[in-house]
């Protein structure tokens, strides 16, 4: 679908919704990323599985990518707190080696694999080189990230800790990786990681359909009318 169509659309199904709807899809597409993304292997807590999304919606990253093995990927509405309705969320459960093809597909889109994990080749996250796209991995609450997963990622990063416990939960980790890392892109100049004109559009036009009765059909009505104009 051409742009110039795609943003008649975007006005028809704005003219549906609030203007408080408006308003916020307006401010938060606009700072919505895609240069950096999230990937969960094998998460078995819900609480932790909700959180993570919640948080990717909160920093404004659009994407996350779910790795499902031996545990289902499992939302708590009252913690995700309607972030799925926000945040594209894409499964790996399907394929032989989930973790394999999720890695894969996001070298294929450019990404840089990040692990989140303690390894002696390991970058302290601040210092993490943030100029190319970046797919943060994590893994299990107990046993962290697979072996495939290791022995595929590109970069290893760790959060400073200063205490006796062994690691940060999940979601926390998330947390405060997306915050750091969310800061080191506002503060460049040569990278342009928002989204293009076109994705938030897209994403505008997305996000509209997700609280519009029927939208499917309201949606090819809208189309069939803009064709005839």
């Amino acid at each position: 679908m051409k742009i110039e169509i795609k943003k008649q659309l975007k006005d028809a199904l704005y003219n549906l919704i609030t203007d408080a709807k408006k308003e916020k899809f307006d401010q938060f597409a606009a700072l919505r990323t895609r240069h950096l993304t999230v990937a969960v292997e094998n998460i078995y807590q819900e609480h932790n599985a909700s959180a993570v999304m919640r948080t990717c919606d909160c920093f404004g990253v659009q994407d996350l990518h779910i790795i499902e093995k031996s545990n289902k990927f499992t939302i708590q509405r009252d913690i995700a707190m309607g972030a799925t309705r926000w945040v594209n969320h894409y499964h790996y459960s399907d394929e032989k080696f989930p973790t394999t093809k999720c890695i894969e597909h996001l070298k294929q889109k450019g990404y840089k694999i990040v692990a989140t994990t303690p390894h002696e080749q390991d970058t302290e996250i601040y210092h993490l080189d943030v100029s190319q796209p970046i797919a943060l991995l994590f893994g299990t609450e107990k046993t962290g990230l697979s072996e495939t997963a290791l022995q595929q990622a590109d970069e290893y990063i760790r959060i400073p800790m200063y205490g006796f416990t062994e690691s940060f939960n999940i979601s926390v980790s998330a947390a405060l990786s997306l915050q750091i890392l969310r800061k080191k892109l506002e503060e460049q100049t040569a990278v342009n990681w928002l989204l293009s004109e076109e994705e938030i559009v897209d994403l505008k036009i997305q996000w509209c359909k997700k609280i519009i009765k029927n939208a499917e059909v309201v949606e090819r009505d809208l189309l069939r009318r803009i064709e005839k104009m």
